[in-house]
Protein backbone atom coordinates (compact mmCIF):
# COMPACT_ATOMS: atom_id res chain seq x y z
CA UNK A 1 0.00 0.00 0.00
CA UNK A 2 1.36 3.51 -0.52
CA UNK A 3 -0.02 7.48 -0.98
CA UNK A 4 0.41 10.07 -2.88
CA UNK A 5 1.26 13.41 -2.43
CA UNK A 6 0.25 15.51 -5.64
CA UNK A 7 0.07 19.16 -7.08
CA UNK A 8 -2.13 19.13 -9.37
CA UNK A 9 -1.88 16.07 -11.70
CA UNK A 10 1.25 15.64 -10.79
CA UNK A 11 2.54 12.93 -8.15
CA UNK A 12 5.53 14.65 -6.54
CA UNK A 13 6.09 11.27 -3.91
CA UNK A 14 4.36 8.06 -3.32
CA UNK A 15 5.47 6.59 0.07
CA UNK A 16 4.44 4.07 1.63
CA UNK A 17 1.28 4.09 4.23
CA UNK A 18 3.62 4.08 7.34
CA UNK A 19 6.27 6.55 6.13
CA UNK A 20 3.36 8.50 4.50
CA UNK A 21 1.76 8.46 8.32
CA UNK A 22 5.06 9.73 10.00
CA UNK A 23 5.37 12.73 7.17
CA UNK A 24 2.00 14.11 7.76
CA UNK A 25 2.53 13.96 11.47
CA UNK A 26 5.29 16.22 11.58
CA UNK A 27 3.97 18.14 9.08
CA UNK A 28 1.08 19.18 11.68
CA UNK A 29 4.00 19.39 14.34
CA UNK A 30 5.60 21.81 11.83
CA UNK A 31 2.68 23.28 11.30
CA UNK A 32 2.20 24.66 14.82
CA UNK A 33 5.93 25.42 15.26
CA UNK A 34 5.56 27.62 12.16
CA UNK A 35 1.87 29.23 13.09
CA UNK A 36 1.58 28.40 9.18
CA UNK A 37 -0.14 26.21 7.15
CA UNK A 38 1.56 24.13 5.02
CA UNK A 39 -0.49 24.05 2.05
CA UNK A 40 -0.08 20.22 2.14
CA UNK A 41 -3.88 19.10 2.48
CA UNK A 42 -5.49 15.98 4.33
CA UNK A 43 -4.89 12.58 3.12
CA UNK A 44 -8.27 11.66 1.25
CA UNK A 45 -8.53 8.15 -0.84
CA UNK A 46 -4.89 7.71 -0.55
CA UNK A 47 -4.54 10.98 -2.32
CA UNK A 48 -3.25 14.18 -0.58
CA UNK A 49 -2.89 17.74 -2.42
CA UNK A 50 0.17 20.17 -2.35
CA UNK A 51 -1.28 23.94 -2.71
CA UNK A 52 2.10 25.19 -4.26
CA UNK A 53 1.65 28.78 -3.14
CA UNK A 54 1.10 27.75 0.77
CA UNK A 55 4.00 25.13 0.62
CA UNK A 56 6.36 28.17 -1.52
CA UNK A 57 5.80 30.18 1.89
CA UNK A 58 6.13 27.46 4.36
CA UNK A 59 9.17 26.26 2.55
CA UNK A 60 10.49 29.34 3.11
CA UNK A 61 9.94 29.83 6.50
CA UNK A 62 10.83 26.47 7.83
CA UNK A 63 14.30 27.16 6.25
CA UNK A 64 14.61 29.90 7.98
CA UNK A 65 13.46 29.16 11.45
CA UNK A 66 16.11 26.42 10.24
CA UNK A 67 18.88 29.25 9.73
CA UNK A 68 17.95 30.84 13.33
CA UNK A 69 18.98 27.47 15.06
CA UNK A 70 22.26 26.23 16.63
CA UNK A 71 20.68 23.55 19.12
CA UNK A 72 22.34 20.00 18.26
CA UNK A 73 19.51 18.14 19.47
CA UNK A 74 16.61 20.06 17.40
CA UNK A 75 18.88 20.11 14.22
CA UNK A 76 18.96 16.08 14.31
CA UNK A 77 15.46 15.93 15.39
CA UNK A 78 14.01 18.51 11.93
CA UNK A 79 17.02 17.30 9.69
CA UNK A 80 15.08 14.64 7.80
CA UNK A 81 12.13 16.34 7.87
CA UNK A 82 13.65 19.69 6.19
CA UNK A 83 15.24 17.46 3.31
CA UNK A 84 12.07 15.85 2.56
CA UNK A 85 10.40 19.29 2.54
CA UNK A 86 12.99 20.00 0.00
CA UNK A 87 12.63 17.70 -2.36
CA UNK A 88 8.98 17.77 -2.85
CA UNK A 89 9.66 21.62 -3.11
CA UNK A 90 12.19 20.90 -6.03
CA UNK A 91 9.64 18.52 -7.71
CA UNK A 92 7.16 21.23 -6.87
CA UNK A 93 8.84 23.73 -8.68
CA UNK A 94 8.87 25.80 -6.06
CA UNK A 95 12.47 27.94 -6.31
CA UNK A 96 14.61 28.72 -2.91
CA UNK A 97 16.88 31.39 -2.52
CA UNK A 98 19.73 29.97 -1.29
CA UNK A 99 21.57 33.50 -0.91
CA UNK A 100 18.98 34.69 0.63
CA UNK A 101 18.24 32.11 3.49
CA UNK A 102 22.16 31.23 3.71
CA UNK A 103 22.82 35.36 4.46
CA UNK A 104 23.16 35.77 8.47
CA UNK A 105 19.63 35.32 10.06
CA UNK A 106 18.49 39.02 10.76
CA UNK A 107 16.26 37.61 13.56
CA UNK A 108 17.46 36.71 17.15
CA UNK A 109 19.22 33.40 16.94
CA UNK A 110 16.90 30.61 18.86
CA UNK A 111 17.38 27.45 21.28
CA UNK A 112 20.98 28.01 21.10
CA UNK A 113 23.33 25.10 22.57
CA UNK A 114 25.25 26.12 25.75
CA UNK A 115 28.33 23.26 26.32
CA UNK A 116 29.89 23.69 29.24
CA UNK A 117 32.98 22.81 27.36
CA UNK A 118 32.61 25.07 24.68
CA UNK A 119 30.30 28.21 25.03
CA UNK A 120 27.08 28.76 23.14
CA UNK A 121 27.08 27.64 19.30
CA UNK A 122 26.83 29.65 16.71
CA UNK A 123 24.78 28.36 13.05
CA UNK A 124 26.87 27.10 10.55
CA UNK A 125 27.83 29.52 7.88
CA UNK A 126 25.88 30.18 5.26
CA UNK A 127 27.32 28.06 2.51
CA UNK A 128 28.19 24.88 4.07
CA UNK A 129 24.57 25.02 5.84
CA UNK A 130 22.82 25.39 2.56
CA UNK A 131 25.39 22.97 1.14
CA UNK A 132 24.48 20.58 3.67
CA UNK A 133 20.85 20.39 3.66
CA UNK A 134 20.74 20.04 -0.59
CA UNK A 135 23.17 17.36 -0.35
CA UNK A 136 20.67 15.68 2.39
CA UNK A 137 17.81 16.20 -0.51
CA UNK A 138 19.77 15.22 -2.89
CA UNK A 139 20.18 11.53 -1.24
CA UNK A 140 16.60 11.39 0.26
CA UNK A 141 15.14 12.50 -3.51
CA UNK A 142 17.12 9.22 -4.83
CA UNK A 143 14.93 7.00 -2.14
CA UNK A 144 11.51 8.99 -2.66
CA UNK A 145 9.63 6.95 -5.17
CA UNK A 146 7.24 8.86 -7.31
Amino acid sequence: MSQYFDVGDETLWNPSNGASRMFQRHVALFEAELELPSGIGPMENDECQIDPDTFETFVNALLAEHRRMSHGVWLALCEGFVATVLVLAERAGITVDWARHGATPQAPFQDVQVSPATGMSAPAEGDAWAAGLRERARELGRRMAR
